[in-house]
């Protein structure tokens, strides 16, 4: 598994609570990360379905020619 290094500030006060607290930052951190971009993940997948239903039986090749009917408009 490949890492990456994050570096970011945050209020002394809050730090120091958390290390006295035994806070496990990069465990708090990759969990916190995990659950934003499940969320987020979940909210475009649902987007996406929403867009599909709302295409009804449009066609791929209707969507890319009228899609390019658009450009030639502009």
């Amino acid at each position: 598994m490949e890492t990456e290094v994050l570096s970011v500030r945050v209020r002394k006060s809050l730090k120091d609570e958390a290390e006295k607290m035994g806070v496990d930052f990069k465990a708090a951190v990759e969990e916190l990360l995990e659950g934003i971009v499940a969320d987020k993940r979940a909210k475009a997948q649902k987007r996406a379905e929403d867009l599909r239903s709302a295409m009804g039986n449009v066609t791929v090749e209707e969507w890319v020619e009228d899609v390019k009917e658009t450009r030639h408009e502009m």
